[in-house]
């Protein structure tokens, strides 16, 4: 397995990732997505933690931009034809490598992505081949709690979780996160 200490951003895709793999499309276009409150929360308190997270996906939504905006996201990158090279550049602006940068998606347009960065991982539900190429599953779905169970299980590694969990148990009425 890779050296999941190392990581620094933890990107994510997006449809089929942190929502189920459905879309709901009207006649004006996307009308919802679902994403769990869990991995939302995961996705807020990381950043506390010293990890950065990203969302990298092929589809542009407003949706998708608001929830990036809502977790406080360092990177919201939609309507990315090619997740290498955009991923790239990233890496390349903030001075990383490809080993401090942990990926999550769930089909085959995440397999360049997925081959290429330090620490590699799939929801439960993904595509076969995007399992082949993951160092690690998550026992849950896309858009059901995979997110949340990726991120614990990175900073338990790193000995940051339980910093996290503590704040939450002394929290007075004052403090907030």
């Amino acid at each position: 397995m890779a050296d999941i200490k190392k990581l620094k951003l933890l990107v994510f895709d997006v449809d089929g990732t942190l929502t189920p793999a459905t879309i709901e499309i009207g006649n004006d276009g996307e009308l919802a997505k679902s994403f769990s409150v869990r991995d939302g929360l995961a996705m807020a308190l990381a950043p506390y933690a010293g990890l950065k997270i990203a969302l990298l996906t092929g589809r542009s939504s407003k949706i998708t931009q608001h929830r990036g905006e809502e977790l406080k996201v360092a990177f919201c990158r939609q309507g990315v034809q090619n997740k290498v090279a955009e991923l790239s550049q990233i890496i390349a602006e903030e001075g990383w490598s490809w080993e401090e940068i942990g990926y999550m998606g769930d089909d085959l347009n995440d397999l360049g992505v997925l081959a290429r960065v330090g620490f590699a991982a799939a929801p439960a539900d993904a595509a076969l081949e995007v399992q082949d190429c993951a160092d690690w599953i998550a026992s849950r779905n896309g858009g059901d709690g995979a997110a949340r169970e990726w991120i614990e299980m990175v900073l338990k590694a790193q000995g940051r979780w339980d910093e996290l969990v503590q704040f939450y148990k002394n929290q007075s009425s004052e403090e907030s996160v």
